[in-house]
C-alpha cells in the first residue's frame, strides 16, 4: 500500500504523524528545501504563508533563508467553512476573500514571498495576489509546496474538482498542445528539468501575475518526507500512483 504524500504537504493535521514523520516537521523540511533551491536569487523582505497549510512551509523557508517570517494578512474564520466547500467557484472566490484581513505594515512597498501548500485551478492563490497587490506589495514570489499538479486523484475525494481541466496546468497545456495529449508528453511537463516545464511555469506566473514562480521539486518533496518514494503515492504530479 501506497500513502498519498499530500497527507503531509497539505491535508494531515500539523500534530499527526504518519509512517513516523510528522506533518509539521514535513512541511518545515519543504521550505527549507525550497530556500535551498532559490539560494538567494531573489531579494525579497518577508516571507509568508497561506494560512493555515502553508505557514509551516513558510517557517521552513524563512528559517534556512534568514528572512523574516511575517503575517502580512490574517485569517478570520469564526464560523465559515472550508473555501473548496460551495459548488459555485464564484462563492468559494468571495469566502476566500472575505477571510483575509491585510496587515498594512507588512505588505506596503514591500517585495513578498508567499508559500501555499499548491497551486490546483489557481483562482484562489491569483485573487490572494491581487489582494496583497491592492494593499500596496511592490512584489509577491510565490512558492508553491508541491510539483505542478497535472492528474486528477483516482483515490481520495478532498477536492471539488470533477474535471482535470480544473487544473490550471492542463488547461495552459491543451493551449499549447491542443486535445489527446499523450502519456509521454505529460511526463514530459512533469519533468521539471525540461522545457516544456519551464515553459508552462512561466505561462502560470503571467497568468497569475506572479512576479516569480517556482514550484517544490518532486525528488525535493519526497526528501522532505523522508521515507522510501516507494511507498508513497504521487499520482497527482506524475501519474504513477
Amino acid at each position: 500500500m501506497k500513502i498519498c504524500a499530500f497527507l503531509w504537504t497539505y491535508y494531515g493535521y500539523p500534530t499527526s504523524t504518519y509512517e513516523g514523520i510528522n506533518v509539521e516537521q514535513m512541511r518545515y523540511n519543504c521550505g527549507k528545501m525550497l530556500a535551498q533551491r532559490d539560494n538567494g536569487r531573489i531579494s525579497i523582505d518577508s516571507v509568508a504563508g497561506v494560512p493555515d497549510s502553508g505557514i509551516a512551509h513558510a517557517i521552513g523557508y524563512a528559517t534556512e533563508s534568514g528572512i523574516p517570517f511575517t503575517r502580512p494578512f490574517i485569517k478570520y474564520t469564526p464560523t465559515w467553512p472550508r473555501s473548496f466547500m460551495p459548488q459555485k467557484q464564484s462563492q468559494r472566490n468571495l469566502i476566500a476573500k472575505m477571510k483575509l484581513i491585510p496587515v498594512d505594515c507588512l505588505i506596503r512597498d514591500k517585495k513578498l514571498l508567499l508559500i501555499d501548500d499548491s497551486i490546483v485551478r489557481g483562482t484562489q492563490l491569483g485573487e490572494t495576489t491581487d489582494f496583497l497587490y491592492q494593499s500596496g506589495a511592490k512584489e509577491v514570489h510565490v512558492r508553491p509546496a508541491c510539483p505542478p499538479l497535472l492528474h486528477a486523484c483516482p483515490y481520495l475525494n478532498f477536492s471539488r474538482s470533477t474535471s482535470v481541466m480544473d487544473l490550471i496546468t492542463r488547461r495552459i497545456i491543451k493551449e499549447r498542445e491542443g486535445d489527446g495529449v499523450s502519456a509521454e508528453l505529460l511526463d514530459d511537463y512533469a519533468d521539471p528539468d525540461s522545457a516544456n516545464y519551464k515553459e508552462m511555469v512561466e505561462e502560470i506566473r503571467k497568468k497569475l501575475n506572479f512576479t516569480t514562480l517556482a514550484f517544490h521539486r518532486l525528488d525535493d518533496m519526497e526528501k522532505s518526507v523522508g521515507i522510501s518514494p516507494c511507498k508513497l503515492c504521487t499520482h497527482c504530479w506524475n501519474g504513477k500512483g
